[in-house]
Order: structure tokens, then C-alpha cells, then sequence
């Protein structure tokens, strides 16, 4: 289990504070006590704590490609990654660790955000396209690592949890008493609404991605197989 976090300010110009993005990191510590990082740039902070299982002495996030164009914040295990690896190092991706993190990230510069269709495990990461200048998150099939966001008129904020959110963020969200009714009855909000005005969590097989000329956009990647033969 690691914790991921980050803001992305919706105006290019504007900078990250980053006494934000390590509150939201730190209080994520519980999810991850052997390791920290932070990256920033300019609009851009991701965090990361980690729980060292693939690659403990490397591994280490957040992580760049080659050139460090693209950076990966990222929770969970990809099951696939060393049948994987062999196919990108042949199309000329260099590696520097053995973990399954940076498979990610090179999966993503052959596919963009494709990339999840290729993976197999339990997994929610941030991506930042640095030449795109676009964010791409993505959860799970089964929605086995949590992902939650928030959008602003300012930024865009993420995290393996809510509380999280609320540390980075400058406005105490309303709690949302909508959701109330389905989980008294069930004992669970099935949708995207959390508890809190505008901290939404990203759905299991979906991604989210955004950039300035798009805004966000939402995709559904994976849907739960169903059988067409008329059996029982």
C-alpha cells in the first residue's frame, strides 16, 4: 500500500505550493512509512509515500521516463509487468529499476492512456504529460486502490484518500447530505459522490485525464464480462 497525491493548477502560469502538496503527501504516512518524494514544476506537484515492495532499494517515486517528460505517481502491483518489460525494451525504452512502476511509464509513452488496457493488476496512478501538458489518472478494473479528486476554478486536486484533499485544500467542502438516504440503506455510496461537496472518486475501470485545449474527460475502459450464450 503506498499514498499518491497531487494539484494541478488550471492556469499554466500559476505555480503549486508546495507546502500543500507535502500536506497532502504527509498525511498520507500511514500508507507509506519507508519512503517519501515530491516532485514540482511550475503548475505541476506530485507526492508520493511508499510502502517498498517491487524493487525496495529503487523504485523510488515520483518517477520519470528517460528524458522526464512524463512523471508517474502510483499505488499498487502490476502482476504483468516482467512479461511486459522484454517488449519495451525491445521497442528502445531504457530502464534504470526493476520495478513495475516504470513499466507504467513506458507503457504510457507507447500507448498514452491505452496503456491500461495492457495492465493487469491493482493499481491508481497520476500521470503528467509534461509535452502535453495533461494529467492523466487512472484506477483499477475492480477499483481495488482507492483514487479520489476535486476540481476547483483553479486547480485540480488528487489523492489515495480524501482526508488528503481536504488537507490541501484551501476551502472546507460542504458535507453532502445527498448521498445520506442510499448509504443508510445499504451502507455504501455506490456512485462517484463522496461525503463531501465536489470530492468525487474516480470510478473502478475508468481513467480521467485533462489539459488546458480539452478540460477533463472521462473514460471507461473495462467492463465486467458478461456471457451471450443463453446458459445458466
Amino acid at each position: 500500500m503506498c499514498g499518491i497525491a497531487g494539484i494541478v493548477k488550471l492556469n499554466p502560469d500559476d505555480t503549486v505550493d508546495e507546502v500543500r502538496v507535502k500536506r497532502m503527501r504527509d498525511v498520507l504516512r500511514h500508507r507509506g512509512p519507508d519512503g517519501e518524494g515530491l516532485w514540482l514544476d511550475g503548475p505541476v506537484g506530485l507526492g508520493h509515500r511508499r510502502l517498498s515492495i517491487v524493487d525496495v532499494t529503487a523504485g523510488h517515486q515520483p518517477m520519470a521516463n528517460e528524458d522526464e517528460t512524463v512523471w508517474i505517481t502510483y499505488n499498487g502491483e502490476i502482476y504483468n509487468h516482467a512479461r511486459l518489460r522484454p517488449e519495451l525494451q525491445a521497442n528502445g525504452h531504457r530502464y534504470r529499476t526493476r520495478s513495475d512502476t516504470e513499466t507504467i511509464v513506458h507503457l504510457y509513452e507507447e500507448l498514452g492512456e491505452r496503456c491500461v488496457e495492457r495492465l493487469q493488476g491493482m493499481f491508481a496512478f497520476a500521470i503528467w504529460d509534461r509535452r502535453r501538458s495533461r494529467l492523466l489518472l487512472a484506477r483499477d478494473r475492480l477499483g481495488i486502490k482507492p483514487l479520489y479528486y476535486a476540481v476547483t476554478d483553479d486547480e485540480l486536486l488528487f489523492a489515495s484518500e480524501i482526508k488528503a484533499i481536504l488537507a490541501g485544500s484551501n476551502h472546507r467542502p460542504a458535507f453532502n447530505d445527498a448521498v445520506l438516504p442510499e448509504y443508510l440503506a445499504s451502507g455504501f455510496v455506490s456512485g462517484e459522490d463522496t461525503f463531501f461537496r465536489g470530492i468525487r472518486k474516480l470510478l473502478p475501470g475508468r481513467t480521467l485525464s485533462w489539459s488546458a485545449g480539452e478540460g477533463i474527460r472521462q473514460r471507461r475502459y473495462w467492463r465486467l464480462p458478461t456471457t451471450s450464450d443463453g446458459g445458466t
